[in-house]
């Protein structure tokens, strides 16, 4: 038995195998289904992050480890103590694939990573308990059973929520809201007492602390290890995925942009020989994009898609540059912020960012 134990023990840390897709074109590896990949959790990076969440949960007292498990994104079921990793971080050529179409890694560093996994951690301890049944929850928090919003409008210099997410996201949901306070309390040496001294935020961070010191000795009362939409079991590709993913996250309504375009742009027949504003954009995209990923703090996917539209919109209205190019690049800048800040509040998924 104990030669048995051994065995299994030495094969687990054999170096695994290296994937047959790994040196397959973009092409090839879109045309792959999720369970073909081969892709577990154990024996990547991801297994390191999630054990400084488990040290961060030890310091707190909690005896709670969620169940974590590979899907398509961040994503923390309704019921289930635990919470599904983007398949992408599982290896590094999706890691690659991921950043050339979405044009961001979501979690690709071990900080970020560790950031969203404290908050999807928030999620997995309320279902685990039902925290949400507690009226005491409800009167910090709000009810959980709101509807997520298509959409929610931050308020910035509010003081009622805590700030962990990009884009005050605990301002958009109840549920959000508590995962939040979660991971601020979790995080080490956050010092959220005095961070939030004199905040409303405050009380919500002092009720976490005061029921995590509950639950030290509290077994859950939902143990379903149950994986929603495990990607070992989905026979979608990669293409169709990603396609799915654009569809969500384009805009609808380009047209929309035409008065703005028009604004900065002409299409006057005075200016014909001019250039077409959407050559004009194009040639300077680099320098637009990289000015607005850094007033967004990231969100390139979405910037990129609208971008695409305004493009694609001035080629069809036939604008043509008329003015100062340093102006117009600055003018065009601000707006398309504004417009893919409107496009990412629009279209917010209910799970963390």
């Amino acid at each position: 038995m104990i030669c048995a134990m051994a065995s299994r023990r030495d094969s687990s840390r054999r170096p695994r195998a290296r994937p047959v897709w790994v040196d397959a074109s973009d092409e090839e590896l879109l045309a792959l289904r999720f369970r073909d990949l081969g892709l577990r959790l154990q024996g990547t990076w991801l297994e390191a992050v999630l054990a400084a969440l488990h040290r961060d949960l030890s310091r707190r007292g909690l005896r709670f480890r969620p169940h974590v498990w590979l899907g398509q994104e961040w994503f923390s079921p309704l019921g289930v103590p635990g919470f599904s990793v983007p398949f992408y971080l599982a290896h590094p050529r999706l890691m690659r694939l991921e950043r050339r179409l979405v044009h961001e890694v979501e979690g690709g560093t071990r900080t970020e990573c560790l950031r969203i996994m404290r908050h999807e951690c928030g999620h997995a301890v309320q279902h685990a308990y039902r925290l949400h049944t507690d009226p005491d929850w409800r009167r910090h928090f709000g009810r959980s059973s709101r509807t997520y919003p298509a959409y929610y409008r931050p308020r910035p210099d509010s003081r009622e929520f805590v700030q962990h997410l990009r884009l005050y996201y605990a301002q958009s949901h109840p549920d959000e809201d508590f995962a939040e306070t979660f991971a601020v309390w979790l995080q080490p040496r956050t010092r959220w007492r005095r961070r939030y001294a004199g905040w409303p935020a405050l009380a919500k961070l002092e009720y976490v602390d005061r029921v995590m010191g509950a639950l030290e000795v509290r077994p859950p009362a939902v143990r379903s290890r149950r994986a929603v939409e495990p990607i070992d079991r989905l026979s979608l590709t990669l293409r169709e995925h990603y396609s799915a993913m654009r569809a969500h996250y384009a805009p609808r309504f380009p047209r929309a942009y035409d008065q703005e375009l028009r604004q900065l742009f002409s299409d006057d027949s005075r200016h014909a020989g001019r250039e077409l504003a959407a050559d004009f954009l194009r040639r300077h995209r680099a320098a637009i994009r990289a000015l607005i990923a850094r007033w967004l703090g990231g969100h390139e996917f979405t910037l990129e898609l609208v971008l695409d539209d305004m493009i694609g919109r001035c080629r069809e209205l036939k604008l043509r540059v008329a003015g100062r190019e340093e102006a117009l690049l600055r003018d065009f800048a601000v707006l398309l912020t504004a417009k893919t800040v409107r496009a990412l509040h629009g279209r917010r998924r209910w799970i963390a960012l």
